[in-house]
């Protein structure tokens, strides 16, 4: 990903996503990825956690979620709201490398991130190889246009549109 933001952007992005997801909650979109209790979640650019509180709610407590950003600002906002209302999350603060075990996510957001991407091949390689064999890769990017998303996440042969609504979901080729 890119560097991080300073603190001003991130401060305007965070207030940008909090009026977004006032007109546009979060869950409701969610709903079309099919996350269910239990469920292992990577939200790879987690930013400062919009979607942290709707997945959580739809994973339950025997969920876990894993939380991935490369700015400081943004991994201590998600750890507050994680200890706010006693979350199972799990911050992670890297560029793309994410430390999980193979074949361990049920489900990996990689929302309004594509665009930013220095090196997507090796962002996609790592979620591939993270998610179990019937995981799912959820994107979207308001920045991209459709067949740009498309053909960015299936270009190296990785993953395959599985399905697509306002959200775009891979699975991943074996």
């Amino acid at each position: 990903m890119e560097r991080p933001q300073s603190g001003f952007s991130f401060k305007l992005m965070s207030f940008q996503f909090k009026l977004r997801d006032f007109f546009r909650p979060r869950g409701k979109i969610l709903k079309e990825v099919g996350i269910r209790p239990g469920f292992q979640v990577l939200d790879f650019g987690c930013g400062p956690g919009g979607y942290i509180l709707p997945v959580a709610k739809l994973i339950g407590a025997s969920g876990k979620i894993y939380a991935l950003d490369v700015n400081p600002a943004a991994i201590l906002t998600v750890k507050s709201l994680a200890a706010r209302h006693k979350l199972n999350v799990e911050t992670v603060l890297s560029d793309g490398a994410t430390g999980l075990p193979d074949g361990s996510i049920d489900v990996a957001l990689l929302y309004d991130v594509l665009h930013h991407l220095k090196n997507p091949g090796a962002v996609l390689a790592e979620l591939r190889r993270v998610l179990k064999p019937d995981g799912i890769l959820s994107v979207s990017d308001h920045h991209l246009e459709e067949q740009d998303i498309i053909s960015r996440i299936t270009g190296a042969g990785l993953f395959r549109l599985s399905r697509k609504g306002k959200l775009y979901n891979f699975s991943a080729v074996r």
